[in-house]
C-alpha cells in the first residue's frame, strides 16, 4: 500500500499529539508511584471507561474479530461476548469493593486479604506471574498483530514495525505515567474509533462487494449473518456459544474480562475519585466495549469474505508475507490496503492507535506489580518515590524488549487467545467467591494458578492436537477447581484478625462471612452493622438488566444492518426498557 504525502502528515500529527500528552504530565506523573500508577486517585468515570474501551481495543482486536467471522461466521464472536457477564458483575457487584479497598494493585490485594508467609509468597509470585509472564504474553500478541498489518499494508519487515511501533509508546508511557496514558488514550480511543468506521463505510461500498445489499446477499456471506450458531451443527454451537455462555465467563481468567475486576479494569476503579465513579467507568467500558465496536469490524469481515474468500487468495494477494503467519486474521489488513490516499492515514494512524493504546496500559500496569508488589515490598522496602518511579521505567523497557522477541514467535491472534484462556482456566470462580466466602486463602489461590498453568502446559504441548479447544478448557476448569476448593477445604483459614480487618474495610456482608462477624461480635467486635443491606441480590438484578440491555443493543444493530426490520425495532425498545430500569436500580446497587 503506497502512502501520499497527506498520510504521512496525518500519522505524524497523531504520534507528535500522543508524545506531547506524555511530556505535558511527565513532571506530575514522576512526582511519586501513585501519581506515576494511579494519577493520585482523582480521575473521573468517563476518562477511566473510555481508558479501558481504548486499552481493549487492540490493533489485534479486529483481526480475531476477522478470524472468528471467516471461518465461524458472526455468532463465532460468543467466544468474547460471553464475557459482557463477566463485566456487568463487576460493574454492579465488585466495583466498588474495589474502590474501597484501598490499595495501589489488585496484586497488593492478597495481603489485605490473607495473612501470613504465604499471603506475602501469594503477592510477591503474582506480581512476578502477571507483571512478567503474563504481561510479556499480552505485549506479543499485541505486537504479532503490529507486524501483520504492517506487513500487509506497508511490506515492512516485523523488526522494524516492532522498532517504529515501540518507540513513540515506549516514549510517552516512560514519561507520563497512567495520566499520560489516560489523556492518551481518549485521543486514540477517537481517532481508532472513527478509523474503524471510516474504513468499514468504504469497503461496504468497494464495487468488489457491491455495497450492503451485495454483500448481504453474497452466497457466501449469507452463511455467515446468523448471530446465533446453527444449534443443528452440534460442535460449533458447543465450541463458540454453548461453553462460553455456561462454562467460559465464570470460570476464567482472561485479561480485561477477570471475574471479580483485576488488571488494569481494577487500576482504573482503584484511580477513580471515588465509588460511584468506578461503578460509572466500568459501566461506560461494557456498553461501548460489546454495544458500540463490534459492527464495524465485523463488516470488514464480512467484505473480507467477497474479496478474499480463502487463505490460497490472501497468499496469492501478498506474496511478500511470509506464510508462517498466513492465517485468516490477516484478511483485515489485507481489506485496508483498498483504501484510498488521504483515508489510508487515518486508517494507519487508528491502527496505531489501537496498538499504543493497549500497549501503554500493558506496560504501565505490569511495571507496578513489579514496583509495588515485588520491588518495594520484598527488594528495597526504604525505596524512594523517585527511585520507585525509576524502577518503573525500566520494567517497561524490559517487558517491551521480551514481548517484542515472543512476537515473532506467534503464528495468529485467535491461537494466542485460545492459550491465554486456557492457562486461566478454573481459576475465575475463586475470584468471584474470594470476596464472599471467608474460608478461602492464600494456598487456595496458589493451587488455582499452579494446577492451571500446569494443565495448559500439558495440552499445549504433551496433549494430541486434535482434541478441541472447548474439551481443553472445560478439563482445565473442572480440574482446577476441584483442586483449589480440596485445598481450601484442608488448609488452615487466614487469621481471624485480617479476617476481621478485611470485614471491617470492604463490607462484603452476605452469609460467607456470618461466621467471621457472629464470632467478632461475640468477643465485643462489631465488624459489621446490622443496619447495613447487602447490596449484592441487587446487584444481581441489575447485572441482568445491564446484560439485557447491552445484548439487545449489539442485536438490534445487527439487525439495523441486515434490514430486518422488525427483530430490531423490539430489541431497540427492549435494550431502552432494561436501560430505564438499571437507571431505576442504581441507587440501591450504589449504596454502601
Amino acid at each position: 500500500m503506497k502512502l501520499t504525502a497527506m498520510d504521512w502528515v496525518i500519522v505524524a500529527v497523531f504520534s507528535a499529539a500522543a508524545l506531547a500528552l506524555g511530556v505535558a504530565v511527565a513532571k506530575r506523573a514522576g512526582s511519586s508511584s501513585a501519581e506515576f500508577f494511579l494519577s493520585g486517585r482523582h480521575m473521573p468515570w468517563w476518562l477511566l471507561g473510555v481508558s479501558m474501551v481504548a486499552t481493549t481495543f487492540s490493533a489485534g482486536t479486529p483481526n480475531l474479530v476477522t478470524d472468528i467471522v471467516r471461518q465461524n461466521g458472526v455468532a463465532g464472536n460468543w467466544l468474547w461476548w460471553s464475557f459482557l457477564l463477566t463485566g456487568m458483575m463487576t460493574v454492579f457487584i465488585y466495583a466498588k469493593l474495589w474502590r474501597r479497598s484501598g490499595v495501589m494493585t489488585d496484586v497488593e490485594f492478597y495481603e489485605l486479604r490473607y495473612s501470613g508467609k504465604p499471603a506475602a509468597f501469594l503477592r510477591g509470585f503474582r506480581a512476578l506471574y502477571l507483571g512478567v509472564l503474563f504481561n510479556v504474553i499480552n505485549v506479543a500478541t499485541a505486537t504479532l498483530a503490529a507486524i501483520k498489518i504492517a506487513g500487509v499494508m506497508l511490506g515492512v519487515s516485523p523488526y522494524a514495525t516492532i522498532i517504529a511501533t515501540g518507540a513513540v509508546t515506549l516514549v510517552y508511557c516512560m514519561l507520563g505515567g497512567l495520566t499520560g496514558v489516560l489523556l492518551t488514550d481518549f485521543l486514540l480511543f477517537i481517532v481508532a474509533m472513527g478509523g474503524a468506521v471510516a474504513a468499514a463505510v468504504f469497503l461496504v461500498n468497494l464495487d468488489a462487494v457491491g455495497g450492503l445489499t451485495g454483500l448481504l446477499a453474497h452466497d457466501v456471506v449469507r452463511t455467515k449473518l446468523s448471530m446465533l450458531p446453527d444449534f443443528h451443527n452440534t460442535d460449533l454451537a458447543v465450541a463458540v456459544f454453548i461453553i462460553p455462555v455456561a462454562v467460559q465467563w465464570w470460570s476464567v481468567w482472561y485479561p480485561g474480562s477477570e471475574p471479580g475486576g483485576g488488571g488494569y479494569v481494577a487500576q482504573r476503579m482503584l484511580a477513580a475519585k471515588n465509588e460511584r465513579h468506578a461503578t460509572g467507568a466500568t459501566l461506560l467500558f461494557n456498553v461501548a466495549h460489546y454495544a458500540l465496536r463490534p459492527w464495524p469490524w465485523i463488516l470488514v469481515a464480512l467484505c473480507s469474505l467477497v474479496v478474499f474468500p480463502d487463505l490460497p487468495s490472501l497468499q496469492a494477494a501478498f506474496p511478500h508475507v511470509d506464510s508462517g503467519v498466513m492465517r485468516h486474521d490477516l484478511a483485515y489488513p489485507a481489506m485496508m490496503t483498498l483504501l484510498p490516499g488521504g483515508l489510508r492515514g487515518l486508517i494507519l494512524a487508528s491502527l496505531m492507535a489501537a496498538h499504543m493504546s493497549t500497549l501503554s496500559t500493558l506496560l504501565n500496569l505490569g511495571s507496578s506489580y513489579v514496583v509495588n508488589d515485588f520491588y518495594r515490598r520484598f527488594a528495597r522496602p526504604d525505596a524512594s518515590e523517585r527511585e520507585l518511579v525509576f524502577v518503573g521505567r525500566l520494567a517497561m523497557l524490559l517487558t517491551m524488549v521480551l514481548g517484542s522477541a515472543l512476537g515473532l514467535c506467534l503464528n495468529n491472534a485467535v491461537q494466542a487467545f485460545h492459550v491465554i484462556l486456557q492457562i486461566g482456566a478454573g481459576t475465575g470462580l475463586l475470584f468471584i467467591l474470594r470476596w464472599f466466602w471467608w474460608r478461602i486463602n492464600a494456598l487456595s489461590e496458589l493451587a488455582a494458578m499452579i494446577v492451571s498453568f500446569a494443565v495448559a502446559v500439558y495440552f499445549e504441548f504433551f496433549c494430541h492436537a486434535d482434541v478441541a479447544d472447548w474439551k481443553r478448557l472445560v478439563v482445565g476448569v473442572a480440574v482446577t477447581t476441584a483442586s483449589w476448593t480440596l485445598v481450601t477445604l484442608v488448609t488452615r483459614p487466614t487469621d481471624e484478625a485480617t479476617l476481621r480487618r478485611f470485614c471491617r474495610l470492604i463490607k462484603p456482608g452476605g452469609p460467607g462471612w456470618r461466621a467471621v462477624v457472629q464470632q467478632a461480635r461475640a468477643a465485643g467486635d462489631d465488624v459489621e452493622s446490622s443496619e447495613e443491606r447487602w447490596s449484592v441480590p441487587a446487584g444481581i438484578i441489575a447485572m441482568v438488566l445491564g446484560c439485557a440491555s447491552v445484548y439487545s443493543a449489539l442485536f438490534a444493530a445487527g439487525y439495523w444492518i441486515y434490514r430486518e426490520w422488525l427483530p430490531a425495532a423490539v430489541l431497540t425498545c427492549l435494550a431502552a426498557f432494561c436501560g430505564a430500569a438499571l437507571t431505576a436500580l442504581w441507587s440501591r446497587v450504589n449504596a454502601s
